[in-house]
């Protein structure tokens, strides 16, 4: 897997053999992304320990309850990059994510290795190796990191949300140009819309141009429009309008 290093951007070739530059999160990005969970997991213990306080504390089935309520604050981390793409509610607020360092989304098997490796960053080494790891390393990981082949990048584009993909506004009037889409997969779907953002960012249209001949490719089309990213936008949509009916 082909990765080159300029500034705080990394650039990753697919498995498509598309190259994706991504923008590293920062140091200060991941601790104020920390600090905030933090503060959420306190604000959750706090009410727990609220409760507790008002219950029968002497039961059996009132402490097997109290276990049960703890047990989001363990697997806080674990959890949440799992259903939330790999981002926590603090990493959300700083526009970070955690992705593969194939420009994938992460495997549930990577977001637990870098739970289980929060124990040497963190807990055992008070903060200290994690930070260290992040300052010094050129992908700025964490051990976690490392181990599990992932890297945080942010998601954060400059400019606006909707100039990103196309958007339907009424499902019930859109028209399908390429009813082949259906026949993508998550990760080829992911990969269009890795392409957009990166491409909406760095204005690299030669980008978008080998994502459309991909796409071509796999789904044995010919694009309708001269405009490279308007193509993979309305691939884009009509994937999604297509898996909306099923």
């Amino acid at each position: 897997m082909q990765q080159l290093l300029t500034m705080s951007t990394i650039n990753i070739t697919t498995p498509q053999n598309i190259e994706l530059e991504f923008e590293l999160g920062s140091l200060g990005d991941r601790v104020v992304g920390t600090i905030i969970d933090w503060l959420i997991i306190f604000a959750y213990v706090a009410i727990i320990l609220v409760f507790a306080n008002f219950g029968n504390t002497k039961t059996s089935g009132f402490s097997f309850l109290l276990f049960l309520f703890f047990l989001p604050v363990v697997f806080y981390s674990l959890l949440s990059e799992t259903l939330l793409n790999g981002q926590s509610l603090g990493k959300k607020v700083m526009k970070i994510k955690v992705i593969s360092l194939s420009g994938e989304q992460a495997s549930f098997s990577q977001y637990l290795i870098r739970w289980v490796f929060r124990l040497i960053d963190f807990a055992v080494t008070s903060n200290f190796l994690a930070l260290i790891l992040v300052a010094a390393t050129e992908k700025h990981q964490r051990l976690g990191d490392i181990i599990a082949g992932t890297v945080l990048v942010k998601t954060k584009l400059k400019t606006n949300a909707d100039d990103t993909w196309y958007h339907s506004t009424d499902a019930t009037s859109y028209h399908v140009t390429y009813p082949e889409v259906i026949n993508l997969k998550d990760h080829d779907t992911q990969l269009i819309k890795e392409v957009i953002l990166n491409v909406t960012r760095t204005r690299n249209t030669m980008l978008a141009l080998e994502a459309q001949r991909k796409i071509e490719q796999i789904l044995n089309i010919r694009s309708k429009t001269d405009e490279p990213l308007v193509f993979l936008r309305t691939v884009l949509a009509d994937y999604n309008y297509l898996t909306s009916l099923l």
